[in-house]
């Protein structure tokens, strides 16, 4: 799995907790609260529901961290390399 097949798995998991964001284009430079609006809570249900997806964690004190889609990629990338799971 590479970056560009991350972002797009993310960007599918953010149309479908967030329906009202399908069709909008998101890239890694997205800022999360801004760009998407997404809410804290709907934040929250994306990054749940990535980690059950890539079968990671991501720590809750990275999470406010995160304020980009490439962010979010980036921290997702991150727990794939230290499972061995990405080069």
């Amino acid at each position: 799995m590479n970056r560009e097949e991350i972002l797009k798995k993310t960007v599918e998991v953010i149309y479908e907790c967030v329906p009202e964001m399908e069709g909008t284009e998101l890239s890694e430079e997205s800022v999360i609260n801004t760009d998407t609006a997404i809410d804290s809570m709907g934040f929250t249900m994306v990054i749940c529901r990535l980690e059950g997806i890539f079968g990671i964690k991501i720590p809750d004190r990275q999470w406010t961290k995160l304020s980009t889609l490439g962010d979010v990629i980036s921290a997702i990338e991150k727990q794939l390399k230290k499972q061995g799971r990405l080069a």
